[in-house]
């Protein structure tokens, strides 16, 4: 069976040999049994899982998380290079193997790519794989020369003892080093004394991305490979009742039409073909557990509960006597924040071959592929010895592909299954079938009274908090109320609580989980609050973020890019929003004015981060100007929506649109040195964005938003 499309980047790895190293022992044979391997006949020791350094002295990183955008293959790299003094240009990145143990995540326990955290669970631990590899390399040039290892420096990828003039890249001297003790604790360099960590060094992936030679599952293919689409209802907890398929297998490329558990599978030799069969089936769904009720008639149905008691999330003081005491004004406000779908540019597919000794291979865009792996063996009854999954570039994602179960590759698998497996099979799903899936950040309702004295101190706030638990929970969720439940504001007098509802809408975590609703309803909220006694926006949050230094150095940035306080061009405004979210801290400044269609029209945003040892500052900034674009798209025109009957209305970016180029403001961001551990940097640029542009138009016309998209309150 020959596979096509495979990467550049994993061609050039599986041409390198020499010294693999990490931190974990890993059993031998482990890169062989997971189709990792060497080639040209160069022989491979196994050590550990991360850091290979091949003949031609380049050094390949084994990246335990997904590349999708976010730059993890550039900042793992960065930590190896750092402590192995390597030179940029001879650093390489390709995915792990699917390994929970090997390649776990060490901030949930298991491999996988989720919460901002890859460079911050993998600090030490690459930083240590590096520094392991560097002294092993020392003291097989130490051996090898005949001179004290003290008396070795390496820089730039080269090792060299000065008094005897010898010299050597890396690929000369892996071999040998393969057969040295790996120190138990390499010593790890000062910071002070760093060379490429904070640098503003290029991506790993840019180039293949720019030139079109990056390959994502969507390039892949296989010889005799058939592509296979899914029908699935319009309802979701709609089962299939009946089908047929009779028109469906009379267009020309359409070779079978099978149930599954999800749906009804068409099977064809093209991508056209299996579009044109799936259009044609007629399936009768069963509708006895289906979602009947609109978007409309679940938030009535949310607004009920907040009568209810709900869960507790935070309870101090004495609320009720804050609101009544004297000399306070008082604003309560009901927010609703509707069902999102992740909509990333490549949506889901997998291809699934079967090879002649029984074993699987998958080629997917896994985030977890550990739990993939595990779905496929639970589905198609094969040990999970015998199944490879081969994590590919994704494109995007949004934790759109880190589902709990893996219930995509569950639905690849059962399409594999109900065929004889004699075929490889692509299975993809399109845009309408992604923004139509389900699995959204959930819909939720906020219901909010707070109290504030005329000198700027929130002295009573009260929170509830309607939606679907995207852990499952029937108690608690933190991820619910995250970010209210911990407010940064001195607030003397606090009770958050939450309520959790039951719906056949799937839920899922998007792109800053929790914070996406908390974080606008805090900040618009406080906002309100300091615009009622007259107190400036910045001026009040810095006046009670007194124990909150990083939220405070962060809005005193931000504030000084901006010349806060200076005059705004006629027809404009500016608003503010500072979010902490997995341990980044992120203040952001906007200039709104109205435009043409009505819509706010944001011309720039100043944004301040605060992550930490800033990695790479390059990235950082990147992710911050993407989050920034991807939550305004979102506040402005976002919201898949059920109508009538609970039928899903939106489909395509037609009517589930993203921002447009020339929509896309101007972004300037400062990332504030820092000498605490590093925080993660791909969500924690979406949060402040929303509540800042809602804060300049509510003071540039005098209407606060109180549900989202903003396109829905102008036009209505």
């Amino acid at each position: 069976m020959t596979i096509h499309a495979f990467s550049p980047t994993r061609r050039g790895f599986l041409a390198g040999a020499g010294l693999v190293i990490g931190l974990t022992l890993a059993p031998k044979g482990l890169f062989a049994a997971e189709g990792v391997q060497a080639g040209g006949g160069d022989a491979l020791t196994t050590l550990d899982a991360f850091v290979r350094i091949g003949a031609d002295d380049t050094v390949t990183i084994l990246s335990k998380h997904i590349e999708f955008g976010q730059g993890p293959f550039t900042g793992l790299a960065t930590l190896v290079a750092e402590e192995l003094d390597a030179d940029w240009s001879q650093m390489r990145a390709v995915h792990a193997p699917a390994d929970d143990k090997v390649y776990a995540n060490l901030a949930f326990g298991l491999q996988g790519t989720g919460g901002s955290s890859s460079i911050a669970n993998s600090y030490e631990q690459l930083r240590k794989a590096g520094a392991t590899a560097r002294a092993m390399l020392v003291a097989a040039a130490a051996k090898e020369w005949g001179v004290p290892a003290s008396e070795i420096t390496v820089s730039k990828g080269r090792i060299a003892h000065a008094a005897s003039g010898k010299e050597s890249g890396f690929g000369a001297l892996a071999d040998k080093a393969a057969q040295e003790t790996p120190p138990a604790e390499p010593v790890l360099k000062d910071p002070k004394d760093f060379v490429l960590i904070g640098q503003e060094l290029p991506k790993l992936d840019t180039v293949a991305k720019s030139n079109g030679t990056a390959v994502f599952t969507l390039d892949v293919t296989a010889d005799n490979m058939l592509i296979a689409m899914v029908a699935h209802p319009d309802h979701f907890g709609a089962t299939v009742k009946s089908f047929d398929a009779t028109e469906a297998l009379k267009m020309p490329g359409v070779v079978a039409v099978k149930q599954i558990p999800q749906g009804v599978a068409v099977y064809a030799e093209d991508t056209f073909s299996a579009l044109k069969g799936r259009a044609a089936l007629t399936v009768e769904w069963d509708m006895a557990k289906a979602e009947t009720r609109s978007s409309d008639a679940i938030a009535a149905d949310y607004a009920k509960l907040y009568e209810e008691t709900g869960l507790e999330a935070t309870n101090r003081g004495d609320v009720d006597k804050a609101f009544g005491a004297d000399g306070v004004e008082t604003i309560e406000a009901e927010l609703v924040f509707p069902f999102l779908a992740h909509a990333p540019m490549e949506p889901l597919d997998a291809v699934i071959v079967k090879n002649a000794d029984g074993s699987i291979d998958c080629y997917n865009g896994a985030q977890f592929p550990g739990q993939d792996k595990q779905a496929l063996s639970q589905v198609l009854g094969i040990d999970e010895a015998k199944i490879r999954v081969n994590t590919q570039l994704g494109g995007g994602s949004f934790g759109r592909r880190a589902q709990f179960g893996s219930p995509y590759m569950r639905e690849v698998a059962e399409v594999f299954k109900a065929t004889d497996g004699t075929r490889p099979i692509k299975h993809m799903w399109t845009r309408e079938d992604d923004i139509r899936g389900g699995f959204y950040r959930p819909m939720y309702a906020h219901r909010m009274k707070g109290s504030i004295n005329a000198e700027g101190q929130i002295t009573g706030w009260r929170q509830s908090i309607v939606g679907q638990s995207i852990m499952g929970k029937a108690d608690l969720d933190s991820t619910s109320v995250e970010g209210a439940s911990d407010l940064p504001y001195a607030v003397e007098n606090l009770h958050v609580v939450a309520h959790n509802t039951q719906l056949s809408v799937p839920a899922l975590w998007w792109r800053s989980v929790g914070h996406t609703h908390t974080g606008f309803a805090v900040e618009t909220f406080v906002d309100e609050l300091l615009q009622k006694v007259g107190k400036d926006p910045v001026e009040g949050r810095l006046a009670m973020l007194g124990n909150e230094p990083r939220h405070m150095g962060t809005l005193k940035k931000v504030a000084e890019m901006a010349d806060w306080g200076s005059p705004v061009p006629e027809g404009r405004e500016r608003g503010v929003a500072v979010v902490q979210s997995f341990k980044t801290y992120v203040a952001q400044i906007v200039e709104v004015s109205v435009g043409t269609d009505g819509l706010p029209r944001v011309h720039k945003v100043w944004c301040a981060v605060d992550c930490g040892v800033a990695i790479n500052p390059n990235v950082i900034a990147a992710q911050m100007e993407g989050g920034i674009g991807y939550g305004l798209g979102a506040v402005l025109f976002d919201a898949v929506t059920l109508g009538e009957g609970g039928k899903i209305v939106q489909s395509n970016f037609h009517d589930y649109r993203s921002l447009r180029i020339n929509e896309m403001p101007h972004v300037e961001v400062a990332v504030i040195p820092s000498n605490e551990p590093p925080t993660g940097v791909g969500e924690p640029g979406v949060p402040p964005i929303g509540p800042a542009v809602a804060n300049a138009w509510r003071r540039l016309t005098g209407s606060p938003v109180r549900r989202l998209p903003i396109v829905n309150v102008v036009v209505s």
